[in-house]
């Protein structure tokens, strides 16, 4: 039986996992469970599951949490704030650590994880875009297993098992074309939040759902692969699939290409990063190709997904420029969910950040030089939404 602390649990992520843990009561238990403010829902898991150690980033909602779990016996350790995070994440009775923090908040949580010899499902691809020459030393050091845990990189991984050293000529990286796939790149300049926020395929959460708006999950990914699976960025490609049903596809050196499918369901990719090596019987629902009926691809168009060019750019450029980039997007998207700018000031606002940190780019970065990146990229985003807004298409 394996033991689980889980980083954001109260989101996607961290309630599909939850769902495993519920259906496979002889293969997981949770230790450890940490969550943003959401405090009503963590009490709840925190009564079901019983781990051992809890944290609240939020702190000022710490008492909350103690007043919600009062009757309960034993008491759990309850912590907040970061470094209330940071102690779940390397609790010592845990075997792996899930990783369903949004954004770049997830880093120093995952590396205290590393650091304390837990292995990793990795479902904060943060984690190695922002902090991936940092953190890759890190695996090796200390002899983790490093498993992706998004759909993607776990399709390219479960197609990679068998494969030998160097059999491996080409990533291709399937993309829904969110919520803007069929719609005319000269009507994007009106597009709402609203709009933005309504993907064709499934629920997700408010930012990652504006990312595939845009594209820069998939770029974003690009970057991820580079670190995950040791390619170049010109051995990675990015094809639309609109019906979502191969996750991820590999292209051997022989030409041969090997594909993982399945329904849209986050649950099997965290379930094989939880279980590797091995296979657990689930009754979830099984691919039924008939009813898919068809599979459909069609090439991205960069005009009206600048955002993974310049992800491409960002990889390319190395040291901390795809922290800058993830933080200048994190930030941007922040902006237009507060309807403070437009959908296509997005990318814009990524570009001018990326443009202006170029001189200061470090090839070897430390972890504070990533962490200090992180912060400027943020800060100049909101200075040139704030100062300059000639620069943007809403001031």
């Amino acid at each position: 039986m394996k033991a689980i602390s889980l980083l954001g649990s109260t989101g996607s992520i961290g309630t599909q996992t939850l769902d495993i843990v519920t259906h496979h009561p002889d293969q997981f238990r949770v230790v450890g469970l940490a969550a943003g403010s959401n405090v009503e829902m963590l009490a709840q898991q925190i009564r079901q599951f019983r781990p051992a150690i809890a944290a609240i980033c939020e702190g000022e909602k710490l008492p909350d949490l103690r007043a919600a779990l009062a009757d309960l016996s034993p008491q759990p350790i309850l912590l907040a704030g970061e470094e209330g995070v940071i102690e779940v994440a390397r609790y010592g009775e845990a075997d792996v650590v899930v990783t369903g923090i949004v954004g770049c908040a997830g880093l120093l949580p995952t590396i205290a994880a590393i650091a304390a010899g837990k292995d990793i499902a990795l479902a904060n691809k943060e984690t190695l875009i922002a902090g991936g020459p940092v953190v890759l030393p890190l695996v090796e050091k200390h002899r983790v297993k490093l498993l992706p845990a998004d759909s993607e990189h776990s399709a390219i991984f479960q197609c990679l098992q068998g494969v030998p050293d160097r059999g491996l000529r080409r990533i291709l990286l399937t993309a829904s074309g969110g919520a803007f796939r069929d719609l005319p790149v000269e009507k994007l300049e009106q597009v709402t939040v609203a709009d933005a926020l309504k993907h064709p395929n499934w629920s997700m959460g408010r930012k990652i759902t504006i990312d595939s708006a845009t594209l820069m999950n998939k770029g974003l990914e690009v970057i991820e692969a580079h670190f995950l699976f040791g390619m170049d960025y010109d051995q990675i490609e990015i094809v639309i699939h609109p019906q979502s049903i191969i996750h991820s596809m590999i292209e051997l050196q022989d030409t041969s290409v090997l594909a993982q499918l399945g329904w849209a369901d986050m649950r099997l990719p965290l379930l094989y990063a939880l279980s590797y090596p091995e296979r657990i019987y689930t009754d979830w629902e099984p691919l039924d190709l008939v009813k898919v009926g068809s599979l459909t691809f069609r090439e991205p168009d960069h005009q009206k997904y600048p955002c993974m060019k310049l992800a491409y750019a960002a990889g390319r450029a190395g040291g901390c420029m795809p922290a800058v980039l993830n933080a200048a997007n994190e930030q941007a998207v922040s902006l237009f969910l507060e309807e403070r700018i437009r959908f296509l000031d997005i990318p814009r606002l990524i570009e001018q950040a990326c443009d202006r940190y170029q001189i200061h780019n470090r090839t070897h970065p430390t972890l504070d030089d990533i962490i200090s990146a992180d912060q400027w990229a943020r800060e100049e985003v909101l200075a040139t939404c704030d100062h300059h807004p000639s620069v943007i298409s809403v001031g």
